[in-house]
């Protein structure tokens, strides 16, 4: 299953590569799906403890056996209504094993400088955000997260630094990366929708 899992995401890598361009910021450029090479994820997302938004532990390993969305969020950036389509499609897709896992970071020209607080009342007073939101962590930099390390480092054929907010990383039941989606790919797009379609359809094994 794994394998039909890197054939896709080789194939969406192409689409993915060709519709990024005419819309690219500064940092994207490293920001677009490699072609799977079929080198495995040095551990799994799913092995760290962070802090939810409310400042809760929460294992990440309690979303084994989902499909999960990590992707990095901001309040004061242009693609922030992102977060009106990522709910939608958390809303969709959750109860057949879908989870959308969201950190604030305020890495790319300051456009998260809120407090957890803040950040909390902004994303569900305005979008209405029920999706899991975790505490306000750096996803790149001297100070990065170790989830964002592996992400980003340690992450196989999907490695490569963060080059803007709402980075898409998609994992699979079993608790490995097989999607990454740059920040201008939509949250609605075919090829996300795509790739988390056919990771419901996997089984965990």
């Amino acid at each position: 299953m794994l394998r039909k899992l890197f054939a896709f995401a080789a194939a969406a890598a192409v689409a993915v590569t060709a519709g990024v361009a005419a819309f690219a910021k500064p940092g994207d450029t490293k920001d677009v799906i490699k072609e799977p090479t079929k080198m495995a994820a040095k551990g799994s997302p799913l092995d760290f403890k962070v802090k939810t938004i409310d400042g809760k532990e929460q294992n990440l390993s309690d979303y084994k056996g989902k499909v999960v969305l990590f992707v990095n969020v901001a309040s004061k950036c242009g693609l922030t209504p992102q977060y009106e389509a990522l709910e939608s499609v958390y809303e969709k897709y959750q109860e057949k094993g879908f989870v959308i896992v969201g950190f604030p970071a305020n890495n790319f020209k300051e456009q998260e400088p809120g407090t957890n607080e803040e950040i909390k009342q902004f994303c569900t007073s305005k979008y209405n955000v029920t999706f899991p939101m975790m505490s306000k962590i750096s996803v790149k930099g001297d100070d990065q997260h170790p989830l964002y390390k592996l992400l980003t480092q340690d992450s196989g054929d999907f490695k490569g630094d963060i080059g803007w907010n709402f980075t898409k990383f998609l994992v699979d039941r079993n608790g490995q990366i097989y999607a990454r989606f740059p920040s201008n790919v939509k949250p609605e797009s075919p090829q996300v929708i795509d790739a988390i379609q056919k990771g419901l359809a996997a089984r965990a094994g």
